[in-house]
């Protein structure tokens, strides 16, 4: 088959796009002929090694596809079936191997696309809104990045929820995705926790921080007492060590830095998640944007794309 494989960690031009042999399926496994992988900035930090992996390896976490083989003892999908994952190896290619464990099945309505458009962005955002910290109604949450793929959904999940959202972007296209995804004031990052205090008066309840170093300071500053802070990725860069005891000064705050393997690890908190996403997605609750498809061949193009702020919404590759 064709993948894309990296031997050496670095820039995107260590996507290596070549022959690559045939996944083994193993009892428990599941072949998937893959129709769309998702691309996401862990990918970006595998590939450069600030998430270290024994190399070579094939990137990607998430994706979707139709079964093509089952392993024994599997019960629970058959060949033709679509299927999707997330926080499994493997997915820039053109077939990959699947824990039945970690597999699951897409629902009438919801496209393969868009299952490897949603799911690990989705069920972070899920877990994030529902688990991290509960959104109630009335909560003001403030959402970094708000048109990107991660900032759109969790935007609408706050809405579903209840919340008054402010989002930042970083320019005018991206303030009017944001506002479509239901966002009720978008800043841009000037001086945004200022912003933020005006809006709000006391602070937001919450921070939702996917980009890291740049926002992090000005999202303590913008939470109100017994706010918390979620920094779920570094977009920008890793945030250097904190003192305790600045999050006593700006109100007893709480600050925790969460990954999805954490909030998916048992089968039915899983199954949970991913079913009211494609829930929420059959019915039209949840628009997922995805504003580029990238042939396979493409992976460091695409890479180049996110990096560099060229996206927004969801980047996928197809084989």
């Amino acid at each position: 088959m064709r993948a894309i494989v990296v031997s050496a960690t670095g820039g995107p031009e260590v996507l290596t796009y070549t022959d690559h042999p045939d996944p083994e399926l193993n009892p428990g496994d599941v072949l998937v002929d893959i129709a769309a992988a998702g691309v996401n900035f862990i990918d970006v930090y595998q590939r450069m090694g600030r998430y270290p992996l024994s190399l070579p390896f094939v990137p990607g976490n998430e994706g979707a596809g139709t079964v093509a083989a089952v392993g024994e003892d599997v019960r629970d999908f058959s060949v033709g079936d679509t299927v999707a994952w997330a926080g499994v190896m493997g997915s820039y290619a053109e077939r990959t191997v699947v824990p039945a464990s970690r597999l699951l099945s897409v629902p009438d309505g919801v496209t393969a696309d868009l299952a490897a458009a949603v799911m690990l962005q989705g069920m972070t955002a899920h877990y994030l809104t529902h688990s991290t910290y509960e959104v109630k109604p009335g909560d003001d949450v403030l959402v970094h990045a708000a048109a990107g793929g991660m900032g759109l959904l969790l935007t609408q999940i706050a809405k579903l929820r209840g919340a008054r959202v402010i989002g930042t972007v970083s320019t005018e296209e991206k303030e009017k995705l944001a506002r479509q995804a239901g966002a009720d004031e978008v800043l841009r990052y000037s001086g945004f926790s200022e912003a933020v205090r005006e809006l709000t008066g006391s602070g937001v309840h919450v921070v939702y921080d996917g980009v890291g170093a740049a926002t992090f300071d000005g999202g303590i500053a913008s939470l109100r007492p017994r706010g918390m802070m979620a920094l779920y990725g570094q977009a920008s860069g890793p945030v250097a060590p904190v003192d305790p005891q600045t999050l006593n000064q700006h109100g007893s705050l709480f600050l925790t830095r969460p990954t999805l393997a954490h909030y998916v690890a048992a089968r039915d908190e899983l199954v949970w998640r991913a079913s009211d996403v494609f829930g929420w997605v059959a019915s039209g609750q949840l628009q997922v944007h995805i504003s580029r498809r990238y042939p396979l061949a493409e992976a460091a193009q695409a890479h180049e794309d996110l990096e560099a702020r060229r996206t927004t919404g969801k980047i996928l590759l197809i084989p």
